[in-house]
């Protein structure tokens, strides 16, 4: 039985390990057994913490032990494995990034989202692999290798958060760290299965106290923290940890967890033209997660409404307006200088699809980001919730994003949403809804700013009603 703990979720883990039905070290040695006789097939995790995770299983559980007689508080996740992205910083670890170049760039401190967490009482087992610079849909790169996807060895994970969306999807642990600036948490989570929440902007605190120069302001608008898990309530539980604040990070806004009460039943529109979604139509089985979400949300009492909503293309186009003029002036020589030939290539491709129109085009693209939130506000006043693709199409097959500029521009529109949402700092959750063709399908609920509890009881009506899909063992090596 205690070699069968990584099957457990994080919610459950942290009550069992609190009421001393099992020990933090049982479940972390559960979870380093996992990883070792999954990881070799996966290259999920790239950097292995067992022996520092099982020093820290002991320390809990003296900590369990002390608190019987004390009753010295424990956090929501303690004892609990997880993981942590190699693009953040953590004290003793190298932030890699999935460059060469980075490899001894050795994290002095914590940033915020690994502090919150080993607060909550989480056991960090490894750090999961990314592309170079975090930076495709895909996840592969010279320095670490490529990442497969539990379910297929020629469908990718997604990108960039696929070593964390691989590990939690094959049972390695039960919550993963990821961030997202163009669906970096909701992408992977939606290829390998899993639940995977980018939460609102200002939400969750971020900073890498090694990086030496402050990001481009479009990423600082647009990149967040987020959990993925296999179960809604772990991703609600993991969220909620990484969320405390941090005055590192000025963006970081004091908002509670969980917003008033709304007007019930609360209302749902489904997005499904190919007006709204960047000239993309969902395909078959993406049209089919989709009806099959609306029914489970009517059935739990949501209001599915036919209101138009301002859709996702404008926001999508404006993200590529606002980021790739910043790209050209300030990361393109680090990327030719230090990334390797994939993310040389994926990003050549989409500058080929964005020309450069000046100064005067960026100032008025993130001037437009105003207007383009304000209709939104406006629309989720009515109607809070919008259930959407999280990509039209099936996951994709190894070096989609290599093919060609026209390939490239087809994969961000049948991807729009992913893009969308940074734009206009609005939470999303992907959650799964069930199996195609032998690779998992979902679909992503978003809500308004700050209203992450809207989201995620959306996701666990929809979760209530899917098959379970994770954990699995990892499938098609013989292709």
């Amino acid at each position: 039985m205690a070699d069968e703990y990584w099957k457990w979720d994080a919610v459950a883990l942290a009550q069992a390990i609190r009421a001393r039905t099992i020990s933090s070290r049982d479940a972390v040695a559960a979870c380093i057994g996992r990883m070792r006789a999954v990881n070799p097939q996966l290259n999920a995790v790239t950097c292995d913490l067992s022996d520092a995770a099982l020093a820290a299983a002991d320390r809990a559980d003296a900590a369990v032990a002390r608190g019987v007689k004390s009753n010295e508080p424990l956090g929501p996740l303690h004892g609990v494995p997880v993981t942590i992205k190699e693009n953040i910083d953590q004290e003793g670890c190298a932030t890699v990034n999935g460059v060469a170049a980075f490899k001894d760039l050795v994290a002095t401190a914590d940033s915020p989202v690994v502090a919150n967490w080993k607060r909550a009482g989480a056991i960090i087992i490894g750090r999961t692999n990314t592309p170079a610079f975090s930076f495709r849909l895909d996840t592969v790169n010279d320095f670490r290798g490529r990442t497969y996807s539990p379910w297929s060895r020629t469908h990718t994970p997604g990108g960039s958060s696929g070593g964390a969306a691989s590990s939690v999807a094959a049972g390695i642990t039960p919550l993963a760290h990821g961030n997202d600036i163009a669906g970096s948490v909701r992408y992977p989570a939606y290829c390998c299965g899993l639940a995977g929440l980018r939460p609102s902007f200002g939400r969750v605190p971020a900073y890498n106290p090694s990086g030496k120069a402050e990001r481009v302001i479009s990423a600082q608008l647009m990149s967040v923290q987020g959990p993925l898990a296999r179960s809604v309530r772990d991703v609600r539980v993991g969220f909620h940890a990484m969320a405390a604040g941090d005055r590192r990070d000025p963006w970081w806004v004091p908002v509670p967890l969980e917003g008033a009460p709304w007007k019930t039943p609360v209302r749902v529109a489904v997005v499904s033209d190919a007006a709204d979604l960047g000239g993309a139509a969902p395909s078959a089985p993406i049209a089919a997660a989709l009806a099959q979400a609306a029914r489970a949300l009517a059935d739990a009492g949501f209001d599915v409404v036919d209101d138009k909503t301002p859709g996702f293309t404008a926001a999508f186009e404006l993200w590529f307006e606002m980021l790739i003029p910043e790209f050209r002036r300030f990361m393109q020589a680090d990327f030719e200088r230090d990334g390797d030939d994939g993310i040389r290539t994926a990003m050549k491709l989409v500058l080929n699809n964005v020309p450069d129109r000046g100064v005067d085009a960026h100032l008025k693209a993130l001037a437009d980001r105003t207007r383009l939130i304000r209709d939104w506000y406006a629309f989720l006043e009515r109607t809070p919730l919008v259930l959407a693709p999280v990509c039209t199409e099936l996951p994709y097959a190894h070096g989609f994003d290599i093919e060609s500029a026209q390939r490239t521009m087809e994969i961000w529109r049948q991807s729009s949403t992913l893009m969308a949402l940074p734009v206009l700092g609005l939470p999303g959750i992907a959650v799964p809804t069930g199996v195609a063709d032998g690779l998992p399908v979902g679909v992503q609920i978003i809500g308004p700013r700050f209203r992450e509890d809207l989201c995620l009881a959306a996701a666990e009506a929809i979760e209530a009603r899917a098959p379970r899909l994770t954990p699995i063992d990892p499938r098609g090596w013989e292709s």
